[in-house]
């Protein structure tokens, strides 16, 4: 909350402010909430003097207003949904990997994370810590992307595999900056997918709690940056995976789907379609 102080806008002088505390209006959220004729009464001043101040405060400080329909005609341009190449798979994402969100693919060892997120056509960046990974980060938000799609088409997906062997090594006893470190991943990933319109996908460990309950790795800070989530898992014959939703805005969860690994078959044609309105 901004604190209201002396010269802050025209008109609001020291001996406004005492009048405005006495009131107990102390903050520019306080004065531009409150109801301007009854607050001149009540301290005495110009109404018209009053109301100039809140009209300017709110200009410095509010929200600049978007149509919500401006809004909604942005996504439907700028969102584009990502075949994984397994059909059950997407039929679990809902069609596949949105552009401008997070997906995590989380499970144990073998359960077929790498193989899943391995995708034709891709740019390897080496990071063996979270510095790195964050440089690398960075690099993408500073340029690299842009360049990339100059030289050879529009970039849409960024694969972070894994982001928990970069992150879990720094939480634990220094707590404060492991979780700093991971806030930051987080950030980065999240404006990388809105402002360049990139499927966002990283995999993820898992653990199990006191109960025997298998929940993603990193903890509950983490569990909220993802936009979806599927828990992979070994099933009881050899190439068999069972997926399960764990999270989603758009799909029920819990909902499971058995993927044959072996059988996984890439899309012929380069999947960027845009995501279909249902007539009205």
């Amino acid at each position: 909350m901004v604190v209201l102080r002396d010269g802050m806008c025209p008109g609001l002088e020291e001996e406004l402010l005492r009048q405005l505390r006495a009131a107990d209006v102390k903050t520019v959220e306080d004065l531009v909430s409150s109801d301007i004729e009854e607050l001149a009464r009540r301290c005495s001043v110009s109404y018209k003097a009053l109301f100039a101040i809140r009209r300017v405060l709110l200009a410095q400080h509010a929200a600049f207003p978007v149509s919500g329909a401006d809004l909604y005609q942005e996504l439907l341009s700028s969102t584009a949904i990502l075949s994984t190449g397994i059909p059950r798979l997407d039929k679990l994402l809902d069609s596949g990997l949105y552009t401008g969100e997070i997906t995590e693919l989380c499970g144990g060892p073998g359960s077929g994370k790498s193989q899943v997120s391995a995708l034709q056509r891709i740019r390897i960046f080496r990071a063996f810590d979270v510095y790195a990974l964050l440089d690398v980060l960075h690099g993408l938000g500073g340029g690299l992307l842009q360049q990339a799609s100059i030289g050879g088409g529009s970039v849409k997906a960024l694969i972070v595999d894994s982001v928990s062997a970069v992150i879990a090594p720094l939480l634990g006893g220094k707590q404060s900056e492991g979780m700093s470190l991971m806030v930051q991943v987080a950030g980065v990933l999240k404006t990388l997918a809105k402002d360049f319109s990139v499927a966002v996908l990283v995999t993820n460990h898992v653990s199990r709690s006191a109960s025997g309950e298998v929940q993603p790795g990193l903890g509950a800070s983490w569990s909220h940056i993802p936009r979806t989530r599927v828990l992979l898992e070994r099933a009881d014959r050899g190439p068999l995976r069972r997926a399960t939703l764990t999270k989603s805005s758009r799909q029920p969860c819990l909902l499971t789907e058995e993927l044959d690994l072996q059988l996984w078959t890439r899309p012929e044609s380069p999947p960027s379609g845009k995501r279909k309105l249902p007539d009205s």
